[in-house]
């Protein structure tokens, strides 16, 4: 099969695919602007140290989060967690679709092409989406730096305008990404045959899931714990010990907490649907029941960006917290430390960030629930056909995105918080006063103060952080009312779904 030849079957296809494609490209394109904001903001010299500025900070910059170097990784990585639910909308919308683009590979196998063409044709296809979809992020990227390369009146920039990444990265980036999405297309076909009469999985579980995602949250947990005493111990030894030690433990343990809390709703999915099963009376609880256990999967598809988002949204609500202790120990105590106040203003970037995250999980929840019930649609008319009421299936489609959803949202809310806990505990601050042991004329005096003066060693006073029980239910509600949004949807595209029509359709 010739490349052309290639090129064409991957661009055919039905408005549904064109829907897929330009999603997946919306998906690459927002991926795109995440990773070079964030090399941007590492390609930011750090100026050598001066008499004027020792602290060796870019005061060419307006937000401080540009300026400290200290900050500059804190800022990066929190822009490339951004991508963590762009890449689970992705997944979502390469499922869009799916029954038709299984009939209409099924339609290739039948013309004479071989499973590998087949392969392919679906991999060029993923392939040409993140590659226009990551043209147009580094577009709009290249134009926003002459947008707002606008210095203030201090000659101050807002954003880094002035600094690019290295060339070779830039060309990572835009020929990478493209090629990670076209390799993560052909893995999730490695055990898929394409055969003419239709598409087979060739492995399919026969029990439910396990609850090992429990395993991979708790070595997330202990990572952000082992953060505090692995510097301490090389402090106390004189050494600064290994420079990737602690990004790694950081890393590892934020993305093995946010994979367990995904893929354990899968084990959600199952349990729930068992429970349901047993003591659920109402048809539309049994039909959810039946259809959580024998896709418990299901859910951590469907729920992987917006589980991502709340646990970043957990997260900082409980780091909020702690530089709220912060700033109210500097206060108490009068240790001069710095930074409390500060940071509270640049957490509002923060949930700025996780806002637009929980924005994009929505986009993702509205394409799963879209593409369940586009699939199912002879099913459903099969049902409806038989005299169950629409209704029914409407509560039936509730119950299973509420049943996982509900547990799973609690769960990610408790692991955000405690790999914020564990990473900072209580602030603590040991401070010094001056007593005099004289009398009140003699140490009024300031000739003879200093000869009765001596410095005693105030008791510790730790302030610990309170739990944000309002931002945190906030953050659960929002979710929630996000899954009843998109449910609600979905369920317009119910109708014609189930219509008697469909009954027909091969």
């Amino acid at each position: 099969m010739s490349p052309s030849t290639l090129v064409r079957l991957a661009l055919a296809g039905t408005r549904t695919d064109t829907v897929r494609v330009a999603l997946t490209a919306l998906s690459a394109a927002l991926a795109t602007l995440a990773a070079l904001a964030a090399l941007t903001v590492l390609a930011i010299p750090t100026p050598p140290a001066t008499d004027g500025n020792g602290n060796r900070w870019s005061q060419q910059y307006a937000n401080q989060l540009l300026v400290e170097p200290g900050l500059r990784g804190g800022t990066a990585f929190a822009l490339l967690l951004l991508m963590i639910p762009v890449l689970a909308l992705a997944g979502q919308c390469a499922r869009l679709g799916a029954p038709a683009r299984d009939r209409r590979l099924a339609a290739f196998r039948l013309a004479g092409a071989t499973p590998g063409q087949v392969t392919r044709i679906a991999v060029l296809e993923t392939g040409l989406a993140s590659l226009l979809g990551t043209l147009a992020g580094a577009s709009v990227y290249f134009a926003g730096r002459e947008l707002f390369d606008r210095p203030d009146a201090r000659g101050r920039l807002v954003l880094p305008t002035d600094v690019l990444p290295p060339a070779g990265v830039l060309a990572a980036v835009l020929a990478g990404l493209p090629v990670v999405a076209a390799l993560a297309t052909a893995l999730m076909l490695r055990r898929v045959s394409t055969t003419p009469f239709g598409v087979l999985r060739t492995h399919r579980r026969e029990r439910g899931p396990r609850p090992w995602a429990g395993v991979l949250i708790g070595a997330g947990l202990v990572a952000f714990l082992a953060v505090g005493p692995v510097t301490r111990w090389y402090v106390r030894r004189g050494a600064d010990g290994p420079s990737w030690l602690v990004p790694a433990l950081l890393v590892g343990g934020g993305l093995a907490a946010m994979i367990g809390v995904v893929v354990g709703t899968g084990w959600i999915s199952w349990m729930a649907g068992r429970t349901m099963h047993r003591y659920a009376r109402g048809p539309a609880a049994l039909l959810a029941a039946r259809r959580l256990m024998a896709d418990p999967w299901a859910g951590s598809r469907t729920f992987a960006a917006l589980l991502a988002a709340v646990l970043l949204g957990a997260g900082a609500a409980g780091l909020r917290e702690y530089f709220v202790a912060s700033a109210e120990l500097s206060r108490r105590a009068g240790s001069g430390l710095v930074g409390g106040d500060f940071y509270l203003r640049t957490m509002d970037l923060v949930d700025l960030a996780v806002a637009v995250a929980m924005l994009v999980a929505a986009g993702g929840l509205v394409v799963a629930v879209v593409e369940g019930i586009t699939a199912r649609r002879r099913a459903y008319a099969a049902l409806v056909a038989t005299g169950v009421p629409r209704s029914t299936l409407g509560r039936s489609i509730a119950w299973q995105s509420l049943a996982p959803a509900v547990p799973a949202v609690a769960v990610a809310l408790a692991v955000g918080l405690l790999l914020a806990r564990g990473l900072f505990r209580a602030p603590t601050a040991i401070h010094y006063d001056e007593v005099c042991d004289a009398t009140a004329q003699l140490c009024a005096d300031p000739a003879t103060r200093a000869r009765y003066t001596r410095v005693v060693e105030m008791p510790e006073v730790t302030v610990p952080p309170d739990v944000p029980l309002e931002q945190l239910a906030l953050l659960g509600a929002g979710a929630l009312a996000g899954v009843l949004v998109t449910v609600g949807v979905g369920l317009l595209f119910l109708r014609a779904g189930t219509a008697v029509e469909e009954l027909r359709a091969t």
